[in-house]
């Protein structure tokens, strides 16, 4: 096993830079995708913008960092795994990229020994980069980000989504949406993991939940929430681990009750 190459600071920098070449190219993309085909299930699609982007990342990050392994959602691993990686998501929303609906993002995670310490999250049309360094907290365009003070959760305004397999599994997050919805101020579905943490991060939303994940949808978005004053945990409210495939993120004053409510739904 090899130790991190990188600091937390210095793994930002890189992605910083290299999300900002993938953001350019997907302005360019956005409205043009012209090859969309699904994945396994019909309702988890790519295009020809996905691989494009992710092929730039992976070289950027090859060059930048030499000898860190990598961890694409298009093309899998590349290098040798230690204890550190790169987690590379080129379109996080590729449904809503497809659709021309600008709620997507680039996300890019520097992780060591399975735990994110650096993240950026990059929203090419909104015009938005959100960036986080383990010790070093949270910005939005290089300005300081803060969760929320809302304490209570029946004023709260949460988001959260659905996995690609719910018209085929039981296990769908339909009964926790609708009780939530009945249950705090109001649930939104976005269609972009790291993007809605990123929002719970700047205090615009005040929570977030979801299952069934992958690592490169979250890994970056909940180090920028934690290093926003934010908490993030598995589902029962517990250690957080982007391999899990299940986060719960909050401004920390309605994490409890949100554990407390989604309990034994999801």
């Amino acid at each position: 096993m090899t130790t991190s190459v990188l600091s937390p600071v210095a793994a930002r920098d890189i992605a910083l830079a290299v999300a900002a070449q993938a953001a350019d190219l997907l302005r360019e993309g956005w409205g043009k995708a012209e090859r969309v085909t699904a994945k396994r299930l019909a309702t988890d699609l790519v295009t020809e913008w996905d691989t494009r982007a992710e092929e730039l990342i992976v070289g950027e990050l090859r060059r930048r960092a030499p000898g860190v392994a990598i961890l694409g959602e298009e093309s899998g691993a590349h290098g040798a795994e230690g204890e550190d990686r790169w987690l590379v998501d080129p379109i996080d929303g590729t449904v809503n990229f497809a659709h021309g609906f600008p709620i997507f993002s680039v996300a890019i995670a520097y992780e060591v020994r399975g735990a994110p310490v650096a993240g950026v999250v990059a929203a090419p049309v909104l015009g938005w980069t959100f960036a986080a360094a383990l010790g070093a907290g949270a910005t939005r365009d290089g300005a300081p980000i803060h969760t929320s003070a809302e304490d209570d959760l029946s004023r709260a305004l949460l988001v959260t989504g659905f996995p690609y397999d719910r018209r085929e599994s039981p296990r769908n997050n339909f009964d926790a949406f609708v009780h939530m919805q009945r249950t705090a101020g109001a649930v939104r579905r976005l269609g972009a993991a790291s993007l809605d943490l990123c929002f719970v991060a700047c205090g615009w939303l005040d929570g977030y939940w979801e299952m069934k994940l992958k690592p490169w949808d979250v890994s970056a978005g909940a180090l920028i929430v934690a290093e926003a004053g934010g908490r993030v945990t598995d589902l029962a409210g517990g250690a957080f681990s982007s391999a899990s495939g299940e986060c719960i993120a909050s401004n920390g004053r309605i994490h409890d009750a949100m554990v407390r409510e989604l309990a034994g739904r999801l």
